[in-house]
């Protein structure tokens, strides 16, 4: 078989990770980051793609005569026209579940850090401000304690799941709200609106489509708590960027963080580009390596599932 490795680049940057080992299934062409018209020029010599955010649509498809297997590095999927990968009879596999304890250790380490100031007490320090101070301790951010403060999350998989748990170990509230009925006695479920009412902290863990485009708007952050602090991990798309940075800008919301934009790479003109009180960071909450690793080790097996005629983790 002939194997294109389309985005090289999203899995190692600095050769911490070994991702040889799928010369045994075949020859691997390996591209940091394939340009829409070298895919468009070379995926039909290829039977297999594993890539993790390249879009493969329905052009792409079409133009794929000997494709036979998409391998996701990656729990995501909306890059993929799986409806067209379908009809021309290519299995698409993902890796679910990979990077659920990471992802939930970053929303915790937004959490902390807003509510801890660690960050501003931090830089305080470096500037001098301690050296200068009367006493033993500087009072001068305000901190906040989790017990008692209510968690709001949205969507109730194995990463909401995940961050309910760690909530509840900080002696929080739960709320959770989910398409999908769920049973927990650990957490109250509820409507949307009472979870956005409530919630001192909220924090969605739902697949970008067309339900969830941009549902955290204008409307739905006015109907937050005052003061609440917003996070997303899931996908830049369920938001709204203006509609969030007014929120900041407005004191409607103490703060937000966040993982995902619409477009990345950032975009120079990004809405929420030097945003107060509002956290960025480039799309790494799934990155560790032991992370990284276990993501492979899922893409592998999806190639052993798929060559010996039963494909698991098929979303198509």
């Amino acid at each position: 078989m002939k194997i294109l490795i389309a985005d090289c680049a999203t899995l190692t940057q600095n050769n911490d990770l070994d991702i040889t080992v799928f010369e045994k299934y075949g020859d691997v062409v390996y591209n940091k980051n394939i340009s829409r018209n070298e895919l468009l020029n070379t995926v039909h010599e290829y039977d297999m793609i594993l890539c993790n955010k390249t879009i493969i649509d329905r052009v792409v498809i079409e133009s794929a005569k000997k494709l036979k297997f998409i391998g996701l590095l990656a729990t995501g999927y909306n890059n993929i026209d799986v409806t067209a990968a379908k009809e021309n009879g290519i299995t698409v596999c993902n890796a679910g579940s990979y990077s659920t304890s990471a992802v939930a250790q970053q929303v915790f380490a937004y959490i902390l850090n807003h509510y801890n100031a660690v960050n501003r007490y931090n830089d305080f320090v470096q500037n001098g401000g301690w050296q200068q101070s009367p006493t033993f301790s500087v009072l001068c951010f305000p901190t906040d304690e989790l017990k008692d403060k209510t968690s709001g999350i949205i969507g109730y998989g194995s990463i909401g799941k995940r961050v309910a748990e760690i909530a509840l170990a900080f002696e929080m509230n739960v709320l959770v709200y989910t398409r999908t009925p769920k049973s927990d006695n650990r957490v109250r479920f509820t409507s949307l609106d009472e979870l956005l009412k409530n919630s001192d902290i909220i924090t969605p863990h739902c697949p970008l489509n067309e339900q969830s485009k941009e549902m955290f708007n204008k409307e739905t952050f006015s109907k937050m708590k005052d003061r609440a602090f917003f996070i997303n991990t899931a996908r830049g798309g369920i938001i709204n960027e203006q509609d969030l940075a007014e929120a900041l800008k407005s004191g409607k919301l103490s703060g937000a963080a966040i993982d995902v934009l619409n477009h990345e790479p950032m975009s120079k003109d990004c809405v929420l580009k030097g945003v107060p009180n509002l956290i960025i960071t480039p799309h790494t909450a799934w990155a560790p390596l032991e992370t990284r690793k276990r993501l492979l080790g899922i893409v592998e097996d999806n190639i052993k599932a798929f060559l010996n005629g039963t494909p698991k983790n098929k979303v198509s």
